[in-house]
C-alpha cells in the first residue's frame, strides 16, 4: 500500500512548523550565557562554593527560560493539528479548525475554533523569519482547508 500523495502545495504530512532561526537564537544565547556564569564562577578565586552554586544556577536558571521560549510548535498530522505553545499543548481535529490568520502586526498565527474561541499558534511567528512565517502560515492554511471546513484570512 502507498503512502497518499498530497496536492500540489501542499507539503507532506506529518509536518511540523517551528521557528528555527528563533529557536537557534534562543538556545545559542542560553549555552553562552551557562558557560560564562560558569567560566566566570570557577576562574575568580573569591568565591566561595555558595558563590559558585548560585553562578552556575543562574546560568541553568536562563537556559531554561529561553529553553521554554523557544518549545513553540505546530505539528499537523492526517488526523488534525498539535499547537504547542509555552508552556501548553492542544490537540485539534481538523474540523476544529475554521480559520487559520496571520494578520499584518500579528506577532504569530491565530487559529479560529469551531466553538468561537482563537488559539495562538505560537509555532509560526513572524519574528526573525518574516518570509517563513507567511509561507508555514500559507502551508497550514492550505492544509485546514484541505482536511478541515476552515477559510482563510491574511
Amino acid at each position: 500500500m502507498s503512502t497518499p500523495v498530497p496536492p500540489p502545495g501542499l507539503p507532506e504530512l506529518p509536518v511540523t512548523f517551528r521557528p528555527t532561526r528563533t529557536r537557534i537564537v534562543l538556545l545559542s544565547t542560553g549555552t553562552a550565557l551557562l558557560c560564562v556564569l560558569t567560566a566566570l564562577s570557577l576562574m575568580l578565586e573569591t568565591f566561595t562554593t555558595g558563590d559558585r552554586i548560585t553562578f552556575i544556577g543562574t546560568g541553568l536558571l536562563g537556559l531554561g527560560v529561553l529553553a521554554l521560549l523557544s518549545r513553540p510548535k505546530v505539528v499537523a498530522t492526517e488526523d488534525g493539528v498539535t499547537v504547542t505553545n509555552l508552556t501548553t499543548t492542544r490537540r485539534l481535529a481538523w474540523a476544529q479548525v475554521v480559520r487559520v490568520n496571520l494578520r499584518a502586526g500579528d506577532p504569530w498565527v491565530h487559529l479560529d475554533l469551531s466553538d468561537g474561541t482563537s488559539l495562538p499558534a505560537m509555532g509560526i511567528q513572524t519574528g526573525i523569519a518574516k518570509q517563513q512565517a507567511i509561507a508555514d502560515a500559507r502551508a497550514l492554511r492550505a492544509l485546514a482547508e484541505t482536511h478541515g471546513t476552515g477559510s482563510s484570512s491574511t
